[in-house]
């Protein structure tokens, strides 16, 4: 399938590990230029910046003051920007229960998962506007629609921007912008494997190893297995080209039959 993103500029957020990596190394490999954002930097994103059109950008993509210098960034650098990927995000699993949870938390987890991207779209928008048709890619989580207590302020935080990216895809569409998300559920990413990650943060408050949480995790999957990065990036890359050129309001799942509705 050729998917003819050659040429076009992209912002990715949090582009220094996991996910955000892989939908970087993917867009380059496609022949894009992306400002790749990150509060630090890493370095795989460093040794790809070396081989192909990535400008590294860190900032603290939580803010509006960060959120802008990426973009202006691509702006400045390529002249225009053609695909904004909203992927900041993190997850503190909640092991004392819900009144445990304060309000810093809560504010810290609506900051990362909902906020971060409300701020990158608004600062993005005005360019896609001149460059459509462009899109939105947005990376949500299985647990906006499958509310867990474990993670109940994520949970909260990922459904609203299901929702925000909705709504902004109805705005935006006349225009020819598309918005629509990607759920996945586990990926093997260091939020979830890695040290302090929810594997070993869930299993230390339950007395059981790391490995055992990561089993469970998938256990009532069909495919049994966590989703890889890469994976999740080609369906990134596919939403933004103009083969989706008629889909936007969208959320597709990536999670190994873990949603069982229809």
């Amino acid at each position: 399938m050729k998917l003819n993103l050659a040429g076009r500029t992209a912002v990715v957020t949090g582009a220094s590990k996991g996910i955000g990596l892989a939908i970087t190394q993917a867009l380059a490999a496609e022949g894009v230029r992306v400002a790749a954002g990150a509060l630090r930097g890493s370095d795989e994103l460093s040794a790809l910046a070396e081989t192909a059109e990535v400008a590294v950008v860190q900032a603290d993509l939580t803010t509006t003051e960060g959120c802008e210098r990426l973009v202006d960034e691509a702006v400045g650098r390529w002249g225009g920007l053609d695909l904004l990927v909203n992927n900041v995000g993190g997850v503190r699993p909640r092991t004392d229960g819900f009144v445990e949870v304060s309000d810093e938390e809560w504010q810290w987890a609506l900051e990362m998962n909902l906020m971060s991207a409300v701020r990158a779209t608004r600062a993005a928008v005005p360019y896609l506007v001149t460059s459509a048709p462009s899109a939105v890619v947005t990376v949500c989580s299985v647990n906006a629609t499958l509310p867990d207590p474990g993670v109940i302020d994520y949970s909260a935080a990922k459904a609203a921007l299901r929702s925000f990216c909705k709504s902004l895809s109805k705005e935006l569409g006349p225009a020819g912008v598309r918005v629509n998300t990607i759920s996945p559920g586990p990926v093997e990413t260091a939020l979830w494997l890695g040290a302090g990650g929810v594997a070993e943060t869930i299993g230390a408050a339950q007395g059981v190893d790391p490995s055992t949480v990561r089993e469970a995790a998938v256990a009532g999957t069909a495919t049994r297995r966590f989703t890889r990065p890469e994976e999740v990036a080609q369906l990134a890359l596919l939403l933004a080209s103009e083969t989706a050129g008629n889909v936007t309001g969208t959320d597709l799942l990536i999670d190994g039959g873990m949603v069982t509705t229809i």
